[in-house]
């Protein structure tokens, strides 16, 4: 390369000295011997066409010169027009910053911000009330400090491939110290900076609890409520017993609802302000003659399309008793939807519809004479609903729990247990009474690619549910490598992001 350059600038002098030395050649020929003129003449004609070359050189060199400087001053004027676009551009953005920023405080859902360094750098308002934490003990201070030791570890694997530039889609489990069970799902965006590499990621949580799967068992009245010390343990405090359950039911009441009555809550269950998902439940294999199935998931519309996430209004409705109303009015609607289906298309005959009821529908006397008139209005067999119960209810009322299995099995419906294996493995308790399907946790299921005591635990509920007849389906599937772990262990379903996202009930 180098030895090429200096060719190039070397060129225009080597021909500058042809030319002289050809006009030298020819003055001593013509002054200092004796050659005739014809040689006088080949000399004067190679000196000639030396002069033109060299000419021709300069002329194309002046005609290369223009073109690069009209190509530049093109180049300049697209820069310039760039830099007034980029300009307008950002005082655009800079305008919008502040409506941006008020959407974002107003989302439902959690969003925060992790540098490389795993330190939150920005998060909103939702993510700071889920937390109960204050913007200081958020702001700069690490993953670890902010949500906890326990849940950092559970994390760490994702949070990893997102900083290595994969965005990662993952469900998970959270515990509150109040025995509050939630179901969150968590989104992790990477963000790259302007040399490429990866700035930090967005993390994006929502909750996705059922009504089934939030039970907050009864605590002692304690004397007092603890006060945070400060970091991640405030948000612990924060929902230490009864007494402060109640007085954050009621905060939720007071900000989100806006009076302190449930006549709203009340009103949007008899005014049907809800909107029903589904997610598909799936075969594992393929040729295994399965039916595809699919789990109703219930949000709630308020007013001003403000929307009250799952984990705050369950506990609130569950509180003031309001979870049977609910609950029938999810069967009233998906037993309507569900005929429509099951008369027009064939193929949706054999599926099932999962419904996740509450502790207090499980105990309501009333409920399976309402079931048996809802299906009889619409024409629709029992077979094509399965209701949910959380293994915590099967563990602590499992006469209850037997009974209504007996009721709805009377009707033809299904059973399901879901969180199956979370805590203590119940096999004993499902004697006298017929159980359809396992739903095996899923905090167990997003541990089996790293945790051989997840893996055997898998193993052993389902080599037990198909001794007993009772078929396994995997929750919060998350990726292939995991469906193809369940396949050699023998799962007989999967539910997750890596099957499908929940969509709407389409009318």
């Amino acid at each position: 390369m180098q030895v090429r350059n200096l060719i190039r600038a070397v060129r225009p002098f080597i021909s500058a000295m042809a030319v002289i030395a050809t006009a030298a050649v020819l003055v001593f020929t013509m002054y200092f011997t004796e050659l005739g003129p014809q040689w006088i003449m080949f000399l004067a004609g190679i000196l000639v066409a030396a002069i033109l070359a060299e000419a021709t050189r300069v002329s194309r060199a002046e005609w290369v010169t223009m073109r690069r400087t009209a190509q530049l001053a093109s180049v300049k004027d697209k820069l310039d027009r760039e830099t007034q676009l980029r300009k307008r551009a950002e005082a655009a953005i800079a305008a919008g910053k502040p409506r941006l920023h008020l959407i974002d405080e107003a989302l439902p859902t959690m969003v925060a911000f992790i540098d490389v360094e795993g330190k939150c750098q920005y998060h909103n308002r939702a993510f700071m009330k889920w937390l109960r934490l204050r913007p200081e003990q958020i702001n700069g201070r690490h993953m670890r400090e902010v949500l906890g030791a326990k849940v950092y570890q559970e994390t760490a694997t994702a949070v990893r491939q997102s900083l290595d530039g994969h965005p990662v889609h993952y469900d998970r489990t959270q515990t509150m110290p109040d025995g509050a069970v939630y179901r969150l799902s968590v989104e992790h965006i990477p963000q790259f900076g302007e040399d490429g590499k990866v700035a930090g990621f967005h993390m994006l949580i929502n909750d996705i609890t059922a009504p089934g799967d939030v039970h907050v068992p009864a605590q002692p009245e304690p004397k007092g409520v603890a006060h945070a010390a400060s970091g991640a343990d405030m948000h612990v405090s924060a929902h230490d017993g009864k007494a402060s359950q109640d007085m954050y039911v009621n905060l939720v009441t007071e900000q989100v609802i806006g009076e302190k009555n449930i006549s709203r809550i009340k009103a949007a269950i008899e005014n049907g302000a809800f909107r029903l998902f589904c997610q598909l439940i799936t075969p594992i294999t393929v040729d295994a003659g399965e039916a595809e199935h699919y789990e109703i998931l219930v949000r709630l519309i308020e007013e001003e399309e403000k929307l009250i996430p799952p984990g705050a209004f369950f506990p609130l409705a569950d509180k003031y008793g309001l979870m049977p109303n609910l609950d029938r009015w999810v069967v009233q609607h998906v037993t309507e939807w569900a005929s429509r289906q099951y008369s027009k298309d064939e193929k949706r005959n054999s599926s099932m519809y999962f419904i996740n009821v509450s502790g207090a529908t499980i105990g309501d006397p009333g409920f399976p004479e309402f079931l048996q008139l809802t299906l009889q209005e619409h024409g629709l067999p029992g077979a094509v609903l399965c209701f949910e119960i959380p293994n915590s209810e099967l563990a602590l009322r499992a006469p209850v729990v037997a009974e209504f299995a007996r009721q709805i099995e009377h009707h033809g419906c299904r059973l399901a247990i879901s969180g199956f294996g979370r805590d203590k493995i119940l096999f004993d308790l499902i004697r006298g009474f017929r159980v359809e399907f396992f739903k095996i946790d899923g905090s167990i299921i997003f541990d089996i690619l790293r945790d051989p005591v997840a893996l055997a635990r898998i193993t052993a509920i389902n080599r037990v549910a198909k001794k007993i007849g009772v078929k396994t389906i995997a929750e919060l599937v998350e990726s292939e490598e995991t469906i193809k772990t369940l396949k050699e262990i023998g799962i007989d379903f999967a539910q997750g992001f890596a099957i499908s996202r929940p969509r709407p009930l389409a009318g």
